[in-house]
């Protein structure tokens, strides 16, 4: 059974659900799932599992992610993005780079940030978008995210100045809305502001330097193998024969010695499970090798 990543490049103006269900169709198999949906609007890293590799998702949803973006200062839109409707509009020609890096600079650290109202969040049951598009108006609350980096690389001066296109790069926490960086920091400029693009480059140690498209995917259908992943992904112990074969049956071994969660692999390199240290022992969390086989 084919299992493992599949690390795409995710074209614009496709959801994450339509990527999942053409790697079904190129896999063959209906357990399929992502790590961390894409806007329509954004490409990049989708981060893809295969059968098997599902169980890995959860350990990278929460992993920090990479992109680059446009942010055009001087509008705001309904979605805080470049597909909803322009709400307000001020001359941003006064605005200076310096004033720009320093309101990045502001937006850069352990922040508590209010997520765009056209999120997926719920409200009582029913996703934002979904009230903001029946017509409510949603508020909701802040949350802390971190924002490790936050670097503007240009400032292009657009429709006479009126105004500014900033090209940056943010790296932050799983969580953190680069939507909502754009708007606040038009908002701290005091002229709004809205994302035009956004791509990610790298979704915790799956970099877009190893992603295909759906095109190439159709072309060579390339999948990394569970171990490499789980190898990229976490800690790794390397397992005694006698340990592997204690894991296989889901029975605790000695700890790691680590406070997170730790890869374990068997001597002949494949993954046997996923450990984390409880006290005395170290129990598995996820086995991934049945009763000693390999993988």
């Amino acid at each position: 059974m084919l299992s493992g990543l599949v690390i795409v490049d995710k074209p614009q103006g496709w959801t994450s659900h339509d990527v999942v269900g053409r790697v079904r169709r190129l896999a063959g198999t209906r357990k399929v799932g992502h790590a961390g949906t894409l806007d329509p609007m954004a490409t990049g890293v989708l981060v893809v599992g295969i059968n098997r590799a599902t169980r890995l998702l959860s350990y990278i949803v929460g992993t920090s992610k990479t992109y680059t973006a446009t942010i055009r200062l001087g509008q705001s839109t309904v979605t805080d993005d470049a597909e909803g409707e322009i709400v307000s509009e001020t001359i941003a020609a006064a605005i200076t780079e310096e004033q720009i890096r320093a309101g990045a600079e502001r937006l850069t650290g352990d922040i508590l940030q209010v997520p765009s109202s056209v999120s997926a969040i719920k409200v009582a049951g029913e996703r934002s978008y979904a009230r903001v598009r029946a017509g409510e108006s949603v508020t909701l609350e802040a949350r802390p995210v971190t924002v490790h980096e936050f670097r503007v690389h240009e400032v292009r001066r657009e429709r006479g100045g009126r105004v500014l296109d900033v090209d940056v790069t943010v790296r932050c926490s799983s969580g953190t809305y680069v939507r909502a960086l754009a708007r606040d920091l038009g908002t701290d400029l005091g002229v709004g502001g809205h994302l035009t693009a956004l791509r990610r480059t790298q979704v915790g140690p799956y970099d877009i330097a190893a992603a295909r498209t759906l095109d190439e995917l159709a072309e060579d259908f390339a999948v990394l193998p569970i171990a490499e992943a789980a190898r990229a992904l976490l800690p790794v112990r390397e397992l005694s024969p006698d340990e592997a074969v204690e894991l296989s049956f889901g029975r605790k071994i000695a700890p790691s010695g680590r406070d997170t969660v730790t890869a374990a692999f068997a001597p002949d390199g494949s993954l046997v499970a996923l450990l984390k240290d409880a006290g005395p022992a170290a129990r598995p969390e996820l086995v991934f090798a049945a009763h000693g086989g390999s993988e």
